[in-house]
């Protein structure tokens, strides 16, 4: 079964993403096309590496992964293949896969040779580029025949969280915020039991507030289930399914969540202190 996912930041009002899947529909009638999300910030490549990240272990492998994000054409900018983990990832060259990759060395990267003669003409590189390259690896192709192998690709460095010795204290700070308004750390759950071996206590801070308490999952907030009604609302911290530091609020939304009560942005600062 071949496997194309799409993950652009063009939103779903304008023609981009149809215009993606007729292209793929119209080389291979057969293909699988799975949407992961095209509602990406624009051009937000830090955005984009957490979802992705996290999405495409899910699939089976040599899955074929575009993501259109911050993928205009340039011609002083290459289009890339990367295989990483058995699965294919077609994106502009502009750090992105750095970030989805930052700890799992790629397999190998190819440069994207389709439509780079003189004379060719891209209007749009999801179909022009991005579409024909992932049809030829889902239809079982070699990456060979459509790129060249090169050794680096763009490199863009993930926020990572310190420990301040002399401090006892992590260092971190929101990476991502979800559509429930939950709040993602850079803070994983081993770089927290490593960092706080030899304490016994720690306090979570960030703006004016503070927890003391990490849950292992959102439904460990509840203590009383037959009175589960009365925790909506609780504040928490957790270690989310990615095992990382999450803030949220339990059953909370966009309006009413994690994100507008405690009024962090992404790149602000998260500390845990050991005592």
């Amino acid at each position: 079964m071949s496997i194309i996912t799409l993950t652009s930041d063009f939103g779903n009002l304008d023609y981009r993403v149809a215009a993606v899947k007729g292209s793929i529909l119209s080389l291979n009638q057969k293909v699988n096309i799975i949407d992961i999300t095209h509602d990406i910030q624009a051009f937000n490549l830090v955005q984009t590496s957490y979802i992705v990240r996290n999405a495409y272990k899910h699939f089976p492998k040599n899955a074929v992964h575009i993501l259109s994000v911050d993928s205009f054409h340039n011609k002083s900018r290459k289009n890339i293949v990367c295989k990483a983990d058995g699965h294919y990832f077609i994106a502009a060259d502009n750090g992105l896969l750095s970030l989805i990759f930052f700890d799992i060395k790629p397999e190998a990267i190819y440069e994207i040779t389709l439509n780079n003669r003189f004379d060719d003409i891209v209007n749009f590189t999801s179909t022009d580029v991005f579409v024909p390259a992932a049809v030829h690896l889902a239809s079982g192709g070699l990456p060979e025949v459509i790129g060249r192998k090169i050794d680096t690709a763009k490199q863009l460095l993930f926020p990572k969280p310190v420990f301040n010795d002399s401090e006892k204290m992590i260092i971190g700070e929101v990476t991502y915020i979800d559509n429930f308004g939950n709040i993602i750390s850079n803070i994983s759950k081993d770089f927290f039991e490593s960092s706080g071996k030899g304490y016994e206590n720690f306090t979570i801070k960030f703006r004016n507030l503070s927890l003391s308490r990490i849950f292992l999952s959102h439904t460990e907030v509840v203590s009383d289930w037959e009175r589960e009604t009365e925790f909506h609302g609780q504040s928490a911290a957790i270690f989310n399914d990615s095992q990382l530091l999450e803030l949220t609020i339990y059953k909370g939304s966009k309006k009413n969540g994690a994100k507008s009560l405690f009024g962090l942005n992404v790149g602000e600062n998260i500390y845990i202190e050991f005592f």
